[in-house]
């Protein structure tokens, strides 16, 4: 199939991965070539089918689209809706934050025409596109389609801003006039005029909705409100307010897309182009078209571009973007080494081990993308409150203008105060606040090289009791390395170790691979015994020039009848006994180490008031001495991989809601049973798949940071729901008693969301 779809024309190359049953397709228009590929593979193959590479599900394919000049919170919830009403649509998910519409059905596309329609009667100017896989910036054929996006973004908000600027000018024209004594047919047209400027798009817009069915939506209230002060003669004050509504909305927008920007920034490290060495010219390429085995150029200060392996030089990298890891790790020639860490220093070259698609950079970027679109209960909660929440106050505001006017006949107070209801019925401020706390939230996680799956998984984090852990690879490093060396006669440390390390140099135990280890690290010269046996379950016996040498366990001790008297064991770890001519000459003791930084994480988790547990299949010795160092409250050894589920389930009756943290494929089943699973990245991929949350680093500060983050998530959320509410409900009960004007009514609507916006990305700039 691989030779006859690269002998096509237009196909530059084409790889079939047999292992992934993936067809890898470099060419001008991939998906024309689609029916002449699946004619090929069926015709060689006949059941072999060819489908686009996109998420599945049991729902059928996830597709992600991108909703461009989406630009209402509030219209993106009733999109969603209305999109999720589809029949054949199994779910649909709109992310305010990125912009993001992913559709799960058997055939996405089919409903695309539908999807745009919707999209635009209920916001005329958003567009539907499909997500260019491709990096975001420009290059190669899109370099110019991307520059005119931004170059008329970059117009349209200075013709806002200008529109604003001379509405404004006319504005204090009118209002000096009117206070010099003008008559009304003298200001009324500059009021008029400047009414026009800054409303005309309102109005537009509110009569494009209309027509489309949407009378509820923030232009038609806008315009109500201010065609209603323009009724009662309240011309300044129509104008002033629609002038206050625009800068208003104008800053929500900028202040939203920065806090966009911001979030995206950290995350997308997708480089725009590499450095290809080709024989021993450098030709630059765009990312996507590096191939595995490519030569990449990486100079000093230039960003890792792909996943790859070092073929030549030497550097120190710094790990920071992917790992929050702030020290600098030193690499050379056949390291491996990540897309999006930094090379600071050496020239390298490296062999591209993953495409773009693959690489770190992407799966970040996915993984951040995908986290948004997963939306938290309070979420959830928001979008149906807003619904019940707009037409309630405009029917509250209804009854403001008619009921009290007919019994008092002041109609112009009431239809005056109506108004102000109205201003604040849209509920932009609640819809847009929540989402983007939660985006924030996973922003500042990625920066720290942790990974949420989800604000469901932020959320869920925020109310745990309880830490469960796994002990090797979690709370230590999963090595085994020598700890001390305890000599009980004549020879010296650097014998023993250079003795035993000489008997168990050909063997391939941890414990005896740490040994070795040492010795060599000390450069210590190994001998060859002159024979040598293995007793198994006990150790080694072996002559050398020293005489009879045993080294093993205790038992093997105890079968020559060695005498080991007042050794006691004041350290966890395994123990390597040495005799010499039948005399006890000391032992080494090998442990796996304990983190470095695991001591302060479980103080950090005790300060936020979380119980913490550790689950281990070692010994208890071993469990306890960890657990005693650490600080860890509670231990459970000599488990069985179904056994740690049971004591899970244990802490959480008694505890609360459980995070556990593991790496290995035994925990994967605990980590999907947990509350909240963590699984570290360097673990096992199963662990990482069934985790809500990946560290990225493997550092238990990890931990606390993660909890820290899901905690100020959580808060300013709620933050942002109170503010909001409280100040509309403040105002709406001011404006009945006569104290409050449209002006404080706009601020409540348009003020208070651009603050929320702020709010939530405080997150970002949090040390922990």
């Amino acid at each position: 199939m691989e030779e006859k779809i690269n002998a096509l024309d237009g196909v530059r190359s084409a790889t079939i991965t047999y292992a992934t049953k993936q067809l890898r397709l470099d060419a001008d228009q991939p998906e024309a070539l689609l029916p002449e590929i699946q004619r090929i593979c069926s015709s060689i193959e006949s059941q072999v089918k060819v489908v686009p590479k996109q998420q599945r599900t049991a729902g059928g394919i996830t597709k992600t689209y991108i909703l461009e000049n989406l630009g209402c919170a509030n219209c993106a919830s009733k999109m969603e809706k209305r999109i999720g009403e589809l029949e054949g649509v199994t779910e649909a998910t709109i992310t305010f934050a990125t912009k993001q519409l992913r559709v799960t059905a058997a055939d996405p596309d089919r409903y695309l025409p539908q999807i745009r329609e919707i999209c635009t009667s209920i916001e005329s100017q958003v567009e539907v596109k499909e997500k260019n896989p491709a990096p975001r910036s420009g290059q190669n054929t899109d370099s110019h389609s991307s520059d005119t996006v931004v170059e008329k973004a970059k117009k349209k908000d200075q013709l806002e801003l200008a529109g604003i600027i001379i509405g404004a000018v006319l504005f204090v024209a009118g209002e000096v006039m009117e206070h010099m004594g003008f008559a009304e047919m003298a200001t009324l047209p500059i009021f008029v005029i400047a009414y026009v400027i800054l409303g005309g798009s309102v109005l537009l817009e509110a009569a494009k909705n209309i027509s489309h069915g949407q009378v509820f939506d923030e232009n038609f209230l806008m315009g109500i409100a201010t065609l209603g002060a323009f009724a009662i003669h309240d011309y300044p004050e129509a104008v002033g307010v629609m002038l206050f509504y625009r800068i208003g909305e104008f800053f929500e927008h900028k202040a939203v897309e920065r806090s966009r920007g911001q979030i995206m920034d950290a995350v997308d490290m997708r480089p725009e182009v590499v450095n290809l060495v080709s024989g021993n010219d450098v030709r630059v390429i765009p990312a996507e078209n590096a191939m595995v085995g490519d030569v990449l150029l990486i100079r000093p200060g230039d960003r890792i571009p792909l996943d790859g392996v070092i073929l030549d030089g030497q550097s120190r990298i710094d790990t920071s973007p992917i790992t929050g890891e702030p020290v600098p790790v030193t690499v050379g020639v056949g390291d491996e080494i990540t897309s999006g860490c930094v090379n600071t220093s050496g020239q390298l070259k490296i062999r591209v081990e993953k495409p773009l698609s693959e690489s770190m950079v992407t799966r970040i970027l996915d993984s951040v993308e995908n986290a948004a679109a997963s939306k938290p209960k309070i979420d959830r909660f928001i979008t149906r409150f807003a619904k019940i929440y707009t037409p309630c106050v405009v029917f509250g505001a209804i009854a403001v203008a008619i009921l009290p006017s007919v019994f008092t006949g002041n109609w112009h107070y009431w239809i005056y105060t109506a108004i102000t209801f109205l201003v604040m019925s849209c509920p932009c401020a609640l819809v847009l606040s929540v989402p983007l706390a939660f985006f924030s939230g996973i922003g500042a996680g990625s920066k720290k090289g942790i990974l949420f799956k989800g604000g469901v998984s932020i959320e869920a984090l925020s109310s745990v009791k309880s830490i469960v852990m796994d002990k090797t690879g979690t709370v230590t490093e999963g090595n085994f390395q020598l700890q001390k060396v305890v000599t009980a006669g004549a020879w010296t440390e650097n014998d023993l170790l250079r003795i035993c390390a000489s008997c168990e140099q050909n063997s391939t135990h941890p414990i005896a691979g740490s040994i070795v280890t040492a010795a060599r690290e000390k450069g210590l010269v190994l001998d060859k015994p002159a024979s040598l046996e293995e007793i198994a379950g006990h150790g080694i016996s072996a002559v050398m020039a020293e005489g009879r040498i045993l080294c093993g366990n205790r038992k093997l001790m105890d079968r020559y009848h060695i005498e080991m008297n007042n050794v006691k064991k004041d350290s966890y770890g395994a123990e390597v006994f040495m005799a010499i001519d039948g005399k006890f000459a000391g032992y080494m003791l090998i442990s796996d180490t304990i983190k470095s930084d695991a001591k302060s994480a479980v103080s950090r988790l005790k300060a936020q008031g979380l119980h913490t547990v550790m689950l281990t299949g070692d010994s208890e010795d071993s469990a306890k001495a960890v657990a005693k160092e650490t600080g860890i409250d509670e231990v459970h050894a000599k488990l069985l991989p179904q056994d740690k589920l049971n004591i899970l389930t244990q802490v959480r009756s008694k505890h609360g809601a459980v995070m556990f943290v593991g790496d290995g494929i035994n925990d994967a089943p605990v980590l999907a049973g947990a509350d909240v699973g963590a699984a570290m990245g360097s673990g096992a991929d199963a662990a990482i798949e069934a985790a809500d949350a990946v560290f990225m680093n493997s550092s238990v500060e990890a931990i606390p940071d993660s909890i820290a983050i899901a905690r100020s998530t959580g808060r300013i959320a709620m933050q942002n729901v109170v503010f909001a509410l409280v100040i509309k409900l403040a105002v709406m009960i001011l404006g009945l008693l006569g104290f409050a004007n449209m002006w404080m009514a706009v601020f409540a609507d348009t003020g208070v969301a651009m603050l929320c916006v702020l709010n939530s990305i405080r997150i970002l700039y949090k040390k922990r």
